[in-house]
């Protein structure tokens, strides 16, 4: 992630002695995203994955650190949280809430194919079942009353037409959310930010999820949602690839069939899943933050998403039965 708490090689030799990781030999920012402060770090004990928290506060890390470890439990391929010689897996580093865990192999695959996204749907449906019984609740904290909260800090900077857009989208999703379709949909905790760049393929092979630091309760549509708005899409146009798309939801279906309800929501949870994008990044672009290799995101990337998925026909989200 962008790095807004630098730290040293010093820094990380004397607070590394608690964990059972040896020497630390090398520190490195990873100049991606947005909320945290992300380094790979290099010890006797291998290669890591240090985080210091920005926003999040000690008392909200429990869910997801404790939900990565249930679901590595469980079978889920994601990072291991590494604990120190108390047992914990929650830390202070500069003041702010930090975490290390275990670093996956292979690479974020940035131009996936229907195989790619097949292996992320059949994982993702892993990991929505596995999450079920995880004792632990805590609401998607970029849920609609984020949305509702942040639209008018954001609205003042837009030309009108745009403006009218989210306002449009707002009452309409406002609207979507009471409706017995929506109360309907089975939920459970879900990524929420399941893009290219927090997946890692070895080769051919998934090796896993990270950055589960957007994690909370929400639909489990939505998640879907989010993932074929960045996995299936063409990224100049945002237009869906259908191949891509039936490859991602046909394997998630596999694991999880879709519910009765799940069907006639799938195009309102598209336009869901973009417009909290949306928000985000005109929220990041406006009102930006200091740190160091930070680049905000462009938020016409999914305005053109949520305008397509507004106008576009869209696949099924279960495939149609041939006679």
């Amino acid at each position: 992630m962008a790095v807004f708490t630098p730290v040293s090689l010093n820094d990380l030799r004397t607070w590394i002695t608690q964990f059972p990781l040896g020497q630390a030999h090398g520190i490195k920012g990873i100049a991606s995203g947005i909320e945290n402060s992300n380094f790979f770090i290099d010890t006797d004990g291998g290669e890591f994955v240090l985080t210091v928290f920005e926003n999040l506060r000690f008392e909200q890390l429990p869910f997801y650190l404790h939900l990565m470890r249930h679901l590595a439990e469980n079978g889920v391929a994601v990072p291991a949280p590494i604990a120190n010689s108390a047992g914990e897996i929650i830390h202070r580093l500069h003041g702010k809430p930090a975490s290390i865990v275990s670093k996956l192999a292979g690479a974020s695959q940035m131009s996936p194919a229907p195989l790619h996204c097949a292996a992320v749907g059949a994982m993702l449906a892993k990991m929505h079942l596995a999450a079920a019984d995880f004792p632990l609740h805590q609401d998607n904290l970029r849920a609609l009353p984020w949305w509702r909260a942040t639209t008018p800090l954001v609205l003042p900077y837009l030309p009108a037409d745009t403006a009218q857009l989210l306002r449009d989208e707002m009452a309409f999703q406002e609207s979507f959310a009471a409706t017995d379709t929506y109360r309907s949909l089975p939920k459970g905790p879900v990524h929420a930010d399941l893009f290219r760049n927090n997946v890692m393929f070895d080769g051919d092979q998934l090796s896993g999820f990270f950055d589960f630091y957007f994690a909370g309760v929400d639909t489990w549509l939505f998640d879907v949602a989010v993932t074929v708005n960045d996995w299936c899409i063409d990224l100049d146009s945002g237009a869906l690839d259908s191949a891509r798309v039936r490859a991602l939801l046909d394997a998630y279906h596999a694991v999880r069939p879709f519910s009765t309800a799940e069907v006639p929501a799938w195009p309102a949870m598209l336009r869901a899943a973009a417009l909290r994008f949306w928000l985000s990044r005109l929220y990041d672009f406006h009102q930006p933050r200091e740190a160091h290799m930070l680049t905000p995101h462009d938020p016409g990337h999914f305005e053109r998403i949520l305008r397509r998925r507004i106008c576009d026909a869209l696949p099924p989200l279960v495939k149609e039965k041939t006679a």
